[in-house]
């Protein structure tokens, strides 16, 4: 018989189930759950070996852990990035590793002991890719541009391709809203160089200066307008060359047909199409293919054959096919022109928003009335707004009262009231007195200006969901174009041993070779997911909702667990006193308020503001404590005249070994079963009353729990408040769990817990004194945050202080997912149906073909169809 190691029974060791041998022992079970808890303590005792270790191992290297950022160049991909990050992370001594592809930097964390930052420069570079040197910043200059028609992941890499070349680049960020941030030594290049680079790779670059003006309308119109030309051009050659490339439809028959066909299409080959031969030339000089490759090689080869049949019939037997090459490329510019068109509109928040700015202001210089352009209006300006006028930048009124409409920028309908003192926003509409307004911010640090940064960062940013469709369309031209030529080998060789192909084998496997590169779209998988958040973002926007990037607006529909801080979140973070309790007879209430107002005067809790607040409607003269300390998550301790005082709660009154009897345990008790923080005072070690703080909760508190209940959401409150005041609390608005008694600082260690039992947690919090836990949680959402948008933490960040928002942003997310989802379906479906039937898949079953120019109008309609789907979300009420 042997013992079981675990529960001490004994086990026959010929019957035994369950046995294990470890290093030449035999251990022997009596059931499965005692082999279970064996092993797992096993593998808990190395693992916590390891962890020591580790720890250890740590703590003597963490004076000699060092960061560095290394620029790099060459990286063409996101792939480029993670070779990059894989060579830095196997080197002996580093850290960790992060390599950005958009910002082409690397973050490197090392022990100084080990490696050095040369060493870790020389990896990089044996990667095969090249260090960006520091120039001093007399050598560093900077531009914004806009770079129209940069609206996918596959052209952002054209154009950093591009720039690639260009010696002297020191930096770029480069985003699929057509935003390019770039660095260079003005030593080396030049705007002008940048600018003409893009160009020659098919793209039209604006530069965007300091003020709010909408480039990108600017540039789209001057795109839009050139591509209606070219499609009207496009349409009178192609309908001449259509109606005689068929006489026999049109019983029109003229001498030298062929060469008045090739006449009237070499310019619609040549010039209409010179935008895709110059797109391929830069794929081929940077070693990719793109979309413009497909179309530049299936229209001239169409051409090409075409002008060979023209001058050798003989030899060229199968006719000419000017009509295919002229009208593809008349269908593509049209589909290029409806995407723009519809584009154009998926931006629409941006333009907008830009459109909400005052144009001049009225300012008050040397006591005279001056109207003066915007740009000119400087901080401490004191400028006029009258009724009706719009405010001409943020600022604090400095004379009159009025109401103003603050829904252009907050969402919020009802007009707010102004008065001396109040914070204005820029760009609001005054409604109806008139207003003096000292101007506190002015040009890209306005409030809308950073409303507009916001959203233009999120709709450059790319959501996850995207990343399958940048993997397709990494190999996708290649593919095609595999698939296409194998195709015209198949219908060539193969297939007229099974079947019969008219005109002839080379004709038929020509036709597909040409459909087949025509019909690909990877513009319609490039294009899924962007519109989808740039619409998603900017209504977001409309509605007082900032979403900071696109994992968030991705994450946010998965939440499966919202946390909201008690005080200012749910509650409306101005508490009253209500009760005060003498506990002492040789004291009164106005005593108990004296007291401890004294003590909290140097405090900036809310809780202490309130016990001030009182003392000034009672008329209490408060004086100054000759020594105060704030304990966290516990009180204060002050020192007045002989008197040490002590406000606080009843962990305060432990630490400095104060007994709390039964009778004021009971009346604590029973204050705080009505949902009211109690302050306990002491004097000189002697608890002499009790002040009752009570935080009225907010309107809409109760209907957004609700909201979030009906959508399946886990709610939870966190508040350094005890128990019975949190859960009385919680029981007022219908919340489910109450988090108590948590420290600031113990906030992080509370979402980290939650996230732990596999929960996606959202915090939402202030963004103040819950920053570390609004970083923590999977989506920071920081509320009420007025005209302070810039706050760092917070993946989301709600203008207004309306709880409802947090159920919009969801709403939202939920809804952004769904259109990507359809968007990534229908572009996924459209070329895994399209590609085969182009390569004549139905042929053998039904003997239909399709013709290169339908598919040149499928493939030109098939961006727009996704476009205009996004579009749909323009009508999202939430």
């Amino acid at each position: 018989m042997a013992k079981d190691p675990v529960c001490g029974m004994e086990v026959d060791e010929r019957k035994a189930r369950f046995k294990l041998v470890k290093k030449g022992k035999k251990h022997y079970f009596c059931s499965k759950n005692c082999y279970d808890k064996f092993n797992k303590n096993k593998m808990q005792k190395k693992s916590l070996i390891k962890k020591i270790i580790k720890n250890e191992s740590s703590k003597k290297s963490a004076t000699n852990i060092q960061k560095t950022m290394i620029a790099i160049s060459g990286m063409h991909c996101a792939t480029c990035a993670q070779t990059i990050e894989k060579a830095l992370s196997k080197a002996k001594g580093v850290v960790k590793a992060s390599v950005n592809f958009a910002s082409e930097k690397a973050n490197v964390e090392f022990d100084k002991n080990e490696i050095d930052e040369k060493l870790l420069k020389e990896i990089v570079k044996k990667t095969g890719y090249n260090i960006v040197e520091e120039h001093k910043s007399g050598n560093v200059a900077e531009i914004k541009l806009k770079v129209i028609g940069m609206d996918n992941q596959h052209c952002v890499g054209t154009v950093g391709d591009a720039l690639n070349t260009i010696k002297g680049i020191l930096s770029k960020e480069l985003y699929v809203n057509q935003n390019a941030f770039i660095k260079y030594n003005p030593n080396l290049t030049s705007i002008d160089k940048i600018k003409s680079i893009i160009k020659q790779a098919g793209y039209e670059p604006i530069e965007v200066t300091g003020a709010l003006v909408d480039t990108e309308k600017i540039a789209r119109e001057k795109e839009i307008k050139r591509l209606k030309w070219e499609v009207i051009f496009g349409f009178i050659l192609s309908v001449p060359i259509f109606i005689l490339s068929f006489p026999e439809w049109f019983k029109i028959t003229l001498p030298y047909q062929s060469y008045i066909l090739l006449i009237l299409t070499t310019p619609v080959q040549l010039i209409l199409a010179y935008r895709f031969y110059v797109g391929t030339y830069v794929g081929l000089r940077n070693k990719t293919a793109n979309m413009d490759t497909l179309i530049a090689v299936g229209t001239s080869a169409a051409y090409v054959y075409s002008v060979l049949a023209t001058f050798f019939p003989k030899t060229f037997t199968g006719g000419t096919y000017y009509d295919t090459s002229s009208i593809i490329i008349t269908f593509i510019l049209l589909g290029k022109y409806l995407e723009a068109l519809t584009k154009g509109k998926a931006s629409e928040a941006i333009r907008k928003l830009i459109g909400l700015q005052a144009k001049t202001a009225i300012v008050i210089r040397d006591g005279m009335e001056t109207e003066i352009p915007i740009d000119e209006l400087q901080i401490g300006d004191i400028f006029i707004v009258k009724p009706g006028g719009k405010i001409a930048t943020d600022g604090i009124v400095a004379e009159g009262s009025s109401y103003v409409d603050e829904s252009m920028i907050t969402g919020e309908s009802i007009p707010a009231s102004k008065k001396k003192n109040d914070i204005v926003i820029g760009a609001t509409l005054n409604k109806s007195g008139l207003l003096k307004v000292k101007a506190t911010k002015v040009g890209s640090d306005t409030m809308l200006a950073q409303i507009i940064k916001l959203v233009e960062e999120a709709q450059g940013s790319k959501a996850p969901i995207q990343r399958l469709a940048d993997k397709v369309s990494s190999i996708f031209v290649p593919a095609v174009i595999l698939i296409s030529v194998l195709s015209l080998l198949f219908w060539y060789f193969i297939a007229p041993n099974f079947f019969a192909l008219e005109p002839s084998p080379f004709i038929f496997g020509f036709t597909v070779f040409v459909a087949v590169l025509i019909i690909a779209c990877p513009c319609a998988l490039g294009l899924a997911t962007p519109t989808a958040i740039m619409v998603g973002t900017g209504k977001g926007a409309e509605n007082g909702i900032l979403i900071k990037n696109a994992e968030a607006l991705e994450t946010a529909h998965k939440l499966t667990t919202i946390v909201f801080d008690k005080t200012g979140t749910l509650t409306k973070g101005a508490p009253e006193a209500t009760d005060v309790v003498a506990l002492d007879s040789k004291y009164v209430e106005n005593d108990i308020i004296k007291f401890a107002a004294t003590a909290e005067k140097g405090s900036e809790h809310p809780l202490g503001e309130a016990i001030i607040n009182r003392a000034k409607e009672k008329n209490i003269q408060v004086s100054k404590a000759s020594h105060f300390e704030a304990v966290s998550g516990k009180g204060v301790a002050a020192k007045y005249k002989s008197y040490n005082i002590l406000v606080g709660n009843d962990k305060l009154m432990q630490q400095y070994k104060i007994k709390i009897d039964e009778e004021t345990d009971k009346k604590i008790q029973q204050l705080e079963e009505q949902g009211k923080t109690t302050v306990i005072l002491a004097l000189n070690k002697s608890i002499i009353g009790l002040i009752a703080i009570a935080d009225t909760l907010k309107e809409n508190s109760k209907e957004a729990v609700s909201e979030l209940h009906k959508m399946s959401k886990e709610v939870v409150m966190i508040t350094g408040d005890n128990e019975r005041v949190a859960k009385a609390i919680a029981f007022q608005v219908g919340i489910d769990k109450v988090l108590a008694e948590v420290l600031p600082q113990d906030k992080e260690k509370e979402i980290k817990k939650l996230q732990s039992q596999g929960k996606i947690v959202a915090m939402v919090g202030d963004g103040i004194n819950d920053a570390p836990a609004l970083a923590a949680a999977d989506i920071g959402i920081a509320i009420g945050a007025g005209t302070d948008i810039a706050i760092e933490t917070g993946s989301i960040v709600l203008i207004k202080n309306d709880l409802r928002d947090v159920v919009k942003s969801i709403k939202l997310s939920s809804y952004t997912i769904k259109k990507i989802k359809q968007n990534l379906f229908w572009a996924f479906f459209y070329n895994a149906a399209g590609i085969p039937i182009a390569a004549g898949i139905l042929y053998p079953f039904f003997g239909f073909l399709l013709n290169p120019i339908i598919a040149a109008a499928a493939m030109a309609f098939s961006s727009v169809s996704v476009v205009s789907n996004s579009l749909l979300m323009r009508g999202w009420k939430g």
